[in-house]
């Protein structure tokens, strides 16, 4: 699957409802234009009402039609907070990030009045389309947990195992990443992607297959997986790689779509909704993909 597939998924399911905190980004009002002229979402957008007339009157987007509504707010801090309460008080399904610093969003995330916030660990959960993959690849996570211990880790395996498999990848391939294969008591991420490998063996991760630790060329390649003689399903097949730390995820992330060339949707997951976090300077196909990508995972019920 490509990732412009996410979009003919999302038409598979019904139509939801996208609650944009702060939407004065015109960028994201173009995703939103183009999410609405594929009928797969509904869109409330909270923030200055004149200033986000004016830009929709631009792209020829009306206000208060089927598929748009507007809120006014004076503050990012009010939008944040009055998106987050849509979704909490089921006027939305979605939560999006607009014009607004991600962590004035989170902070309304997770609020213990009105917000989002279950008993799992949110992580960010990025879909990659690679040029010369041969499948979607999901990176976790680049830009939530700073330094995750074993038990996050495990969340955020289970985070993303969740989304690989709502698009479609039943037991998705998971390499815990390191800077080398081996357990070496002195490089800590090695022993904790050993740790993971050893749970999923014995059924304390479920809905995958974890190996590990795999540097990014065996997780990825199956001739250099070949060359140092690792075997087992994973190597060189992986769907899902998990990084060690932030700086590890967000040195990938911004590797493959400025080196790589490659196209991106990302999302939180862990909350009572799926959040689209998208960067400022990402461009609307982006932020249009992590709608579709959002719209495509499913609400754990349990929530």
């Amino acid at each position: 699957m490509k990732l412009s597939g996410l979009i003919d998924l999302a038409k598979n399911g019904p139509i939801q409802t996208i609650a944009v905190a702060h939407a004065e980004d015109i960028e994201v009002l173009k995703a939103v234009k183009h999410a609405t002229e594929h009928k797969i979402a509904r869109f409330i957008l909270f923030g200055n009402h004149s200033k986000l007339q004016l830009m929709l009157e631009q792209l020829s987007l009306s206000i208060s039609s089927d598929w748009v509504d507007v809120i006014h707010s004076e503050t990012t801090e009010d939008s944040a907070e009055q998106a987050v309460k849509s979704v909490r008080n089921q006027n939305a399904e979605v939560l999006m990030k607009g014009n607004l610093p991600t962590s004035t969003l989170l902070n309304a995330v997770l609020n213990k009045e009105y917000g989002l916030r279950t008993k799992y660990l949110l992580s960010h959960v990025a879909v990659f389309e690679v040029k010369g993959y041969d499948r979607l690849l999901f990176v976790t996570d680049a830009a939530m947990n700073l330094k995750p211990d074993l038990p996050e880790l495990e969340q955020i395996v289970t985070n993303a195992v969740k989304v690989a498999r709502d698009l479609g990848v039943d037991s998705p391939k998971v390499a815990a990443l390191a800077a080398v294969e081996t357990v070496n008591p002195k490089m800590e991420a090695t022993i904790h992607a050993a740790s993971l490998a050893q749970m999923n063996r014995r059924g304390q991760i479920k809905d995958c297959l974890i190996d590990g630790p795999l540097a990014i060329d065996n997780a990825v390649s199956a001739l250099s997986a070949e060359h140092k003689q690792l075997t087992g399903d994973v190597p060189g097949n992986a769907d899902i790689l998990l990084v060690p730390t932030i700086e590890a995820g967000n040195i990938l992330y911004k590797s493959l779509i400025y080196f790589a060339g490659a196209k991106v949707s990302a999302i939180i997951a862990g909350a009572r909704a799926p959040i689209v976090l998208t960067s400022r300077s990402d461009s609307f196909e982006s932020k249009l993909n992590s709608i579709a990508l959002a719209l495509c995972t499913k609400k754990d019920e349990s929530f």
